[in-house]
């Protein structure tokens, strides 16, 4: 009988592991998009959800403005717990959940049916991403470049063949990933490469044809225009110049787009 208790509790214990946030080590950073649930035990009344904006500053019940961009989780709640004490609440203890790790993305660019910013989770693999952005159009090449950025800060490029990676469906082929890379799944005709892309708050997400002279608001326009919640004035580039990343905030509509460019519309937060 304590056997199997024992092998119940142990279950258990497995079950719970298995299930818990897969980003929950304090190796995770706080940004943009993320939504945290924020608590202070035994004060109900101060329970805040927020969304973190581009500048990482949140709003949170009598302090007011709190940076927590680039904040690991438990660093944020000790700030929290810091102002409050000062002349607030005595000896406030602050837990902070992340809700939606929405600052992990990757670009999916390419033959996919939606390409685009792809948030995750957690760690992925390189099929559900793409799955994620509505899988492979049928002109799609032979090979996915997934572009990642080492800690020494240069770019690394893995090529694989879609073949091989459909084929053996758990393999080598099918990179993990964490967040931060580029996938650029290739063309079949050399002129569908001539596209840029429109994501977020417009009506239409997608891949569209990128001709000179291009700009923002053209683009956002073949996207069937902006949603009633965009924010139009915090409108983001996500651009590759020789092998490097570029995030371009352009508050103008004017802006030049070049091919393949990724358009992100964020929501607005009013």
């Amino acid at each position: 009988m304590k056997l199997q208790v024992t092998a119940a509790l142990l279950f258990c214990a497995a079950l719970f592991l298995i299930c818990l946030p897969v980003f929950a080590d304090e190796s995770y950073q706080i940004g943009a998009d993320d939504v945290l649930t924020i608590t202070v035990y035994g004060h109900d009344d101060l329970k805040a959800k927020a969304r973190v904006p581009e500048s990482g500053q949140i709003e949170f019940p009598l302090i007011g403005a709190v940076q927590v961009g680039g904040l690991k989780p438990s660093a944020a709640a000790k700030k929290i717990e810091a102002l409050l004490a000062d002349g607030y609440l005595v000896h406030p203890q602050v837990q902070i959940y992340v809700e939606e790790f929405k600052s992990r993305k990757v670009i999916v660019l390419g033959q996919v049916k939606s390409p685009g910013l792809v948030a995750l989770s957690g760690p992925a693999t390189l099929l559900e991403v793409i799955s994620k952005a509505g899988g492979l159009l049928q002109d799609a090449g032979p090979t996915a470049a997934v572009t990642k950025t080492g800690a020494d800060g240069r770019q690394e490029t893995v090529n694989v063949e879609i073949k091989k990676l459909i084929d053996s469906g758990g393999g080598a082929e099918n990179l993990r990933l964490l967040g931060g890379e580029t996938v650029s799944v290739s063309a079949a005709k050399a002129e569908d490469a001539l596209v840029a892309y429109v994501t977020g708050e417009v009506k239409r997400p997608g891949m569209y044809p990128c001709t000179p002279g291009a700009t923002v608001l053209k683009m956002v326009s073949l996207a069937g225009g902006f949603t009633g919640i965009a924010a139009k004035s915090s409108v983001r580039i996500n651009r590759s110049t020789d092998g490097k990343k570029q995030v371009l905030k352009s508050g103008d509509l004017d802006t030049p787009v070049l091919p393949g460019d990724v358009i992100e519309v964020p929501e607005s937060f009013f």
